[in-house]
């Protein structure tokens, strides 16, 4: 049921379901590289016919991480960017084991401090603090 998700355990699951604009070569290769290019590992992905017309799939997928986490957050508003539609099912606790950590650029922390360093540039037109 439709509801803010439950909070984050540091070893968590979300779960999308993302709809192509439309069926080109290397449109599986764009969302794909939405979660690399934030280090977010995928732990199942499967396509869809959707009951449009022919042709056209839809891609359900499973990533490790939490919506809250700042990479996970930013690879959902990527996607939203490339796809026709993103539908949230959902962050839960893993019941799998322990998700591996995240290599030192990719953390939350370094995508706050990238956020902050924007937010700077845009107001001051500066990055001094």
């Amino acid at each position: 049921r439709p509801g803010p998700p439950p909070a984050r355990t540091g070893n968590d699951r979300t779960t999308l379901v993302a709809f192509l604009r439309a069926d080109h070569s290397g449109a599986l290769l764009e969302l794909l590289t939405e979660f690399a290019s934030r280090s977010v590992n995928l732990t199942r992905i499967e396509s869809r016919p959707t009951k449009g017309r022919i042709g056209q799939y839809c891609f359900s997928i499973d990533c490790e991480g939490h919506i809250a986490d700042e990479r996970v957050g930013d690879a959902l508003a990527a996607l939203r960017r490339v796809c026709a539609d993103v539908r949230y099912l959902g962050s839960y606790p893993r019941r799998d084991g322990t998700q591996d950590p995240v290599p030192g650029p990719r953390t939350d922390a370094a995508f706050a401090d990238s956020r902050a360093w924007l937010a700077r540039l845009r107001v001051n037109g500066t990055d001094a603090l």
